[in-house]
């Protein structure tokens, strides 16, 4: 399997848009890429300028997917996967999940998280035993600001205690103008953990094309 494992080093740090990205970059370079995300939590809240994640991978992908082809399990309430699944009085299935990922074949595969890895997608199974189980190189998104080196390391030690690969750290959105403190947590992240961090610049739905062409795709599909 080939493709890459997008995380986040918590919610609303950008992964949707980094993942989105990468999908739209890719189909726009012509290939059949193929869109995964195991669980969409939080179709109940308004929608912005964003669509649901799931909406906007199949999009990104090229739309040859439906929707509910990229995410196997939706629930309404914003919460953690094992929590909207038991309120709905579903099980999921970490079997169905691996079935449908590994369904891309030849295919490059980008798969999302939910939140970061630690998040337990079901009691007994995270979302770093997913990543695992996909054996998919990771990348990390994570945001700009105070608080961003020790998530991200965090994040990294978490990839890499479980054997995962981390291909690379994504910072958004990047401003072409950065902050003196932007600048200087990029660089304390690719020193302190030793991997390449590039930055996502602000974009909408109809550029992800366009910014995830700024992102190192070729490596980390490598």
């Amino acid at each position: 399997m080939r493709g890459v494992f997008v995380t986040g080093t918590g919610t609303a740090v950008g992964k949707s848009i980094v993942a989105a990205a990468t999908c739209a970059a890719l189909a726009a370079e012509g290939q059949p890429v193929v869109a995964f995300k195991p669980v969409v939590t939080g179709l109940d809240e308004p929608t912005g300028a964003w669509p649901p994640d799931h909406e906007l991978l199949a999009t990104a992908a090229g739309g040859r997917q439906a929707p509910e082809d990229v995410a196997p399990y939706r629930f309404g309430p914003p919460l953690s996967p094992h929590y909207a699944a038991e309120l709905a009085g579903q099980t999921i299935e970490p079997a169905r999940l691996l079935s449908v990922a590994r369904a891309s074949g030849d295919r490059p595969l980008v798969a999302e998280g939910v939140g970061g890895l630690l998040v337990p997608i079901t009691f007994g199974y995270l979302v770093r035993d997913l990543a695992v189980d996909l054996a998919l190189p990771v990348v990390i998104a994570t945001h700009t600001a105070l608080g961003t080196i020790n998530h991200t390391l965090l994040t990294i030690e978490a990839a890499r205690t479980a054997g995962l690969h981390v291909a690379g750290v994504v910072m958004t959105p990047w401003s072409d103008r950065p902050e003196p403190i932007e600048e200087s947590n990029r660089s304390a992240v690719e020193r302190l953990g030793g991997v390449r961090v590039s930055g996502l610049p602000p974009t909408t739905p109809r550029s992800l094309a366009q910014a995830g062409g700024n992102l190192p795709l070729a490596d980390w599909l490598r």
